[in-house]
């Protein structure tokens, strides 16, 4: 991920008081960061909070290098391309941006804003909340062998943030979905292309000789293992051995019963991604099969002045698709506005045409013949 535009990012460690805003936005993926978009475009300032460590939620959780195609007026995008045109977008409104937290408590005031309080104690008093957590915090499905977890994060991952810490390695690469076969293939490609990757060795090990990814990476995989450059075992890892505190070993048990050892410098586990709903469960909001009940004139929940966008919302028709989420993300912006301005009339105007608009996002009105 590249770094946040300076004007987007403006990271506060938990202050001695509360920071008093208009709007807080709880989740950084592409709908959190078009509601400060459109919230922007009716000078409403907003804070954006999010549990991982950097923007774009789902996109670049789960698929950063993929292609998108249904993005309106975008042929194609990434995942990631996606998160920095929207990045790029919002630079005008100088969102502040608080990562690596979640809204620990909301609760609401006699004055009618809002407490909410994150993970990391940063307070805030707000007028509006914006709920666009996608589905949930993503925590990874573990693999659940009793003494493993003492190796997270130094032997044992269940994402990769730097493929290059893995080149040279032997890797044990435990899954059956697309993840696991694309970093089992990103691992093992030769250097003929200049891979700055390539292991010493990669054995995918997988429950059965069947798979969840698509086709023509199960069909390289078994290439690569026919000409020996990698390795496919099947069976289950249910046990392991450390030297000088070390992993070096894990237990792979097949169909046949048998309990074998593969000997390995790093394990990549990749079950797939679990959505918590988590906090937000405790909030009070109507939940519909653990998502949030909205109307469809404001998106607004059972608690009036708290909004949900995306994923996390449903109402009768609703499609979880990106470009729905942005539709949400407006209507929700205009309906939040009178609790902000509630002297303030507030007109719809167009990018294309106002002066307004363009003093907001910084740019020079065109002049038409």
């Amino acid at each position: 991920m590249d770094p946040l535009p300076t004007s987007a990012l403006a990271e506060t460690a938990a202050a001695s008081g509360p920071i008093e805003t208009d709007a807080v936005i709880v989740g950084a993926g592409p709908v959190g960061l078009f509601q400060v978009f459109e919230l922007g475009l009716l000078e409403i300032k907003a804070h954006i909070i999010d549990s991982l460590a950097y923007p774009g939620g789902q996109c670049i959780e789960l698929y950063p290098d993929k292609p998108i195609y249904d993005i309106p007026a975008v042929p194609v995008c990434t995942g990631k391309e996606l998160t920095d045109n929207l990045l790029k977008q919002i630079e005008p409104f100088g969102a502040t941006f608080h990562l690596g937290q979640e809204v620990t408590l909301v609760h609401k005031r006699e004055d009618g804003r809002f407490d909410l309080e994150t993970s990391k104690g940063t307070r805030f008093i707000t007028k509006t909340i914006f709920i666009a957590g996608g589905v949930g915090s993503f925590q990874p499905r573990t693999l659940k062998v009793d003494g493993l977890e003492a190796f997270e994060g130094s032997q044992v991952h269940y994402r990769v943030r730097s493929p290059e810490q893995f080149a040279g390695k032997n890797l044990v690469i435990v899954g059956g979905g697309d993840s696991a076969l694309d970093w089992a293939l990103n691992f093992c490609g030769g250097n003929a292309d200049g891979n700055p990757h390539k292991a010493e060795s990669v054995i995918l090990i997988h429950r059965r000789d069947g798979f969840r990814a698509a086709p023509a990476s199960v069909a390289k995989m078994k290439e690569l293992c026919e000409a020996y450059e990698m390795q496919f075992i099947v069976g289950q890892v249910t046990g392991f051995e450390a030297e000088g505190g070390a992993l070096s070993q894990i237990k792979v048990t097949g169909g046949d019963g048998v309990t074998r050892t593969v000997p390995l410098d790093q394990l990549l586990v990749f079950f797939g991604l679990s959505p918590k709903l988590g906090p937000i469960a405790e909030w009070g909001l109507a939940l519909d099969r653990k998502q949030i009940a909205v109307d469809t004139e404001k998106f607004e929940t059972s608690i009036p002045g708290i909004f949900a966008v995306g994923d996390i919302n449903t109402y009768p028709g609703k499609k979880k698709l990106i470009l729905s989420g942005f539709h949400e993300a407006a209507l929700a912006a205009f309906a939040a506005a009178p609790y902000i301005f509630p002297e303030k009339r507030i007109h719809l105007q167009y990018t294309t045409t106002s002066p307004k608009l363009h003093k907001v996002l910084g740019v020079e009105s065109p002049v038409f013949d």
